[in-house]
């Protein structure tokens, strides 16, 4: 049974920075495509990064390229996205996902497991 489970979203002023978390458990991940999206009130999940394991291949939505950074520990199952110079659209439930194949995948219906989210709010 594959596990998501997110961590470290909150409450943030405009231009500050939060890292979420997505610990991974119940498979080895290391050949698999990791993904972050988001959700705002009213309107439809939207790609946001993903990272391929086995290669460290990364994409990002155009939305956040330049100000997020996903990056991963495989070690420790684990994916972060980091968050800079957040602004109020990115207002969000974030969601972490696994994609069971090693080619990059940036559309929603490609992912096979999801976690639960967590809450990103960045105030004006």
């Amino acid at each position: 049974q594959v596990q998501l489970a997110e961590s470290g979203g909150g409450l943030v002023q405009a231009g500050g920075s939060l890292r979420l978390s997505c610990a991974a458990s119940g498979r080895a991940f290391s050949r698999y495509v990791m993904g972050w999206f988001r959700q705002a009130p009213g309107k439809e999940r939207e790609f946001v990064a993903a990272s391929s394991w086995r290669d460290g291949t990364t994409s990002y939505g155009d939305s956040v390229k330049g100000r997020f950074t996903i990056s991963r520990d495989n070690a420790k199952n684990t994916v972060y996205l980091q968050m800079n110079i957040l602004k109020p659209e990115d207002t969000a439930v974030y969601y972490c996902a696994v994609h069971m194949r090693p080619l990059m995948q940036v559309t929603e219906s490609g992912y096979d497991y999801w976690g639960r989210g967590t809450q990103v709010t960045v105030s004006s």
